[in-house]
């Protein structure tokens, strides 16, 4: 007899999840109680196959920036990445990882609105999860148009922002400046100057760009 599986309960610090082919690797994070608002975001990180992981600098400045912004916050490891089981699937398995943990993340906080974050391939994988999960906000951050094919993708039915270095050394941002601007309805977009791919020397002011683009959109106090 097959005993069900069962949600963990949503708590700070280190996670495994059960997903769609074994375990996913998550790191869950709590604002403070002061900050707090009734949302709750997941952050999707870069290629694994070129060392992209939940500890990557630009995810952890931008986990840094939703919890100053009073949200909880979940980075997680791609399948084949740390402690998350399966083989890399060129973002479709992917998609259904980002859309288990949400799925989870709603039955655990359920008075919560759901965030998407991505950078670079983790936007790509965000942007295809979008449409199946219905966000409150999308923040797409170095997605890497030309590289993947994001003409396909729906825009998302709720605010979103795209944020970009101009002096991207992987990702062309002319391109995806073209792209985002041909964006209907119009997404806000932030370019940023003297600005390479994982924003170096930029991190701080990533952060604080993030706080202030999306402060106008926060869910109600908790």
């Amino acid at each position: 007899m097959n005993t069900p599986a069962v949600d963990p309960p949503f708590a700070a610090g280190p996670l495994l999840l059960p997903g769609p082919v074994g375990s996913i690797e998550l790191a869950c994070a709590l604002p403070t109680a002061a900050a707090a608002r009734r949302g709750m975001a997941i952050i999707a990180h870069p290629h694994p196959l070129h060392g992209g992981t939940m500890h990557n600098k630009v995810v952890t400045v931008t986990e840094r920036a939703l919890l100053d912004l009073g949200l909880a916050t979940v980075r997680f490891n791609f399948r084949g990445v740390g402690h998350s089981q399966g083989t890399h699937d060129n973002g479709v398995g992917e998609t259904d990882d980002l859309v288990a943990i949400a799925h989870w993340l709603r039955r655990a906080r359920a008075h919560d609105v759901l965030w998407l974050a991505g950078f670079s391939f983790g936007s790509y994988v965000t942007l295809r999860a979008a449409p199946l999960l219905a966000p409150a906000q999308v923040v797409l951050i170095a997605p890497p148009v030309g590289r993947w094919e994001f003409a396909p993708l729906a825009a998302p039915a709720c605010p979103w922002l795209v944020v970009q270095g101009e002096e991207d050394e992987v990702v062309d941002a002319q391109a995806v400046f073209a792209w985002a601007r041909a964006l209907q309805p119009p997404v806000q977009l932030i370019a940023m100057p003297e600005t390479g791919h994982y924003f170096h020397r930029r991190l701080i002011d990533l952060r604080g760009a993030l706080r202030n683009a999306l402060a106008g959109h926060l869910p109600p106090a908790a």
